[in-house]
């Protein structure tokens, strides 16, 4: 029997509305999930044992004199420790915040919560959220359920794990260069970027940065879907939000007969693990099979993209925390501490120049959009490696002149309109999941999360992507 956790977040919610089972007991659960894998895989900064359960009893009060209740009624969910929350220990990964407890809450936290969802924890992230590795000076390193030895991926990673070993069934995340579909890939579950301004993004010090999003990470596609209907839409809190809505069954229907997709192992440009590579490849097989029309493409992109993504990455840890190295760099995570004064010496000319590349990059899938309803590529080029490596260990030209990359992500940061989803495609060779990638038409949230719904079904009907809770019994057992 599968306890009411593992239930989709709006089946939870259904069944603490009838009465079937109390958001207590579901609560109860994903504390005690949650304590448990914290012994060995370290995905928690924070765990709000005493608030959240406080909560599910008001939530249950609330049912039983009958009161109105939200969509997400009774849901646990989690938080990423960069996301202000009133009342709790809120660090960033880092020693810099000392023991910071914020009195606001970030608008995408209060808007869950509105709808009656209990945050239940703060997940860890590297410091300032700057890695693909989910190790920090303040919490340690984040192991990835499937293998401890191996890393979570960053920067959401602790997100990563609570979310695959069924702590919740969504968490939140934010992405700068990959920071949820990364650990997505790597732990097994559904990532999200949503398109720029989709979700407020109201925790950085500008509201002009284009490269940052708030995304969940989801057990399903069907939880990413619960999130987006109650985080997205437009708010003054932020200039660039947009100001629309976002359709729930809209993001729910359809299949793949018909759809056309266009594929690209590589970019152009990564050295892709061939364990990878089979792994989306036999999921491009299954959709074909459904009646999805899938073409490869040569994108013809270069590792410039990299390097000037980095770039940009660089000016932006040195404009928000470069003020931190007078007073802390003793206890900063050198990594960070190097980007950032590679950062405040960056030419301004030069980092104007980026668009260039961007602007180009833009008309590529222009193009390819004329004729396609998305673009597919492996989401990582490997499977998560070991949890003792570096971001700096993923970034040479091999003798081959390939790019010896990570992820696949960063590129489309460099697009921020457009949705890049991250979609469980099966296990490689060494028994590590495998993400597939899908990007969409600027701002074609909805659409995307359609085709992913679909070839997520798919999948599951061949047997090929196991669901997370595989991930947590593996976990829960330790």
């Amino acid at each position: 029997m599968t306890h009411p956790l593992d239930l989709t977040a709006k089946a939870i919610a259904d069944g603490i509305r009838s009465g079937a089972f109390s958001a207590e007991t579901v609560v109860g659960e994903s504390i005690r999930r949650a304590k448990v894998v914290s012994q060995t895989l370290n995905p928690f900064a924070v765990i709000r044992e005493e608030q959240a359960l406080e909560a599910a009893r008001q939530a249950d009060l609330t049912v039983a004199r009958g009161e109105a209740t939200g969509p997400l009624h009774g849901v646990p969910f989690a938080a990423k420790d960069l996301t202000p929350t009133a009342g709790d220990l809120t660090t960033l990964g880092s020693w810099t915040r000392a023991n910071w407890v914020p009195t606001e809450t970030a608008l995408c936290i209060r808007r869950l919560e509105a709808a009656g969802a209990i945050l239940m924890g703060k997940t860890t992230t590297p410091e300032f959220a700057f890695s693909s590795f989910t190790n920090s000076p303040r919490w340690g390193v984040t192991r990835n359920p499937w293998n401890p030895e191996r890393t979570s991926g960053g920067s959401s990673g602790g997100a990563g794990v609570a979310v695959a070993t069924g702590v919740v069934p969504f968490a939140e995340g934010t992405d700068m260069g990959g920071s949820v579909r990364i650990p997505a890939a790597f732990c097994g579950v559904v990532g999200l970027k949503p398109s720029l301004g989709r979700i407020p993004m109201t925790i950085l010090p500008s509201v002009f940065d284009n490269i940052s999003h708030f995304g969940p990470l989801a057990r399903s596609v069907a939880d990413a879907v619960a999130f987006m209907e109650t985080a997205a839409g437009g708010s003054d809190e932020d200039i660039a939000s947009l100001p629309i809505g976002f359709d729930g069954s809209a993001a729910q229907t359809g299949g793949l007969e018909g759809k056309r997709f266009a594929l690209s192992i590589d970019l152009g440009y990564y050295a892709i693990q061939p364990q990878v590579e089979a792994v989306i490849r036999q999921a491009v097989a299954e959709m074909r099979r459904a009646g999805a029309i899938v073409d490869e493409v040569a994108m013809g992109w270069t590792r410039a993209v990299n390097d000037e993504w980095f770039d940009l990455w660089c000016v932006f840890m040195s404009a928000f925390f470069g003020g931190e190295l007078t007073d802390h760099r003793h206890h900063m995570d050198p990594s960070v501490v190097s980007m950032t004064e590679r950062g405040l010496a960056m030419n301004a000319t030069a980092y104007k120049r980026v668009e260039l590349l961007r602007t180009s990059m833009w008309r590529d899938m222009a193009r390819l959009f004329e004729r396609y309803d998305a673009l597919l590529c492996p989401t990582c080029a490997i499977t998560a490696p070991p949890a003792t490596e570096t971001d700096d260990d993923h970034a040479a030209t091999l003798p081959d002149g390939r790019f010896k990359g990570l992820d696949l992500t960063c590129p489309f940061n460099m697009l921020p309109q457009l949705p890049a989803l991250s979609l469980p495609a099966g296990f490689a060779a060494d028994g590590l999941p495998v993400g597939l990638q899908i990007v969409g038409r600027r701002f074609a949230d909805e659409q995307v999360l359609s085709m992913a719904a679909a070839v997520e079904a798919r999948l599951t009907a061949a047997g090929l992507n196991a669901p997370p809770m595989e991930a947590a019994g593996r976990s829960l057992e330790r």
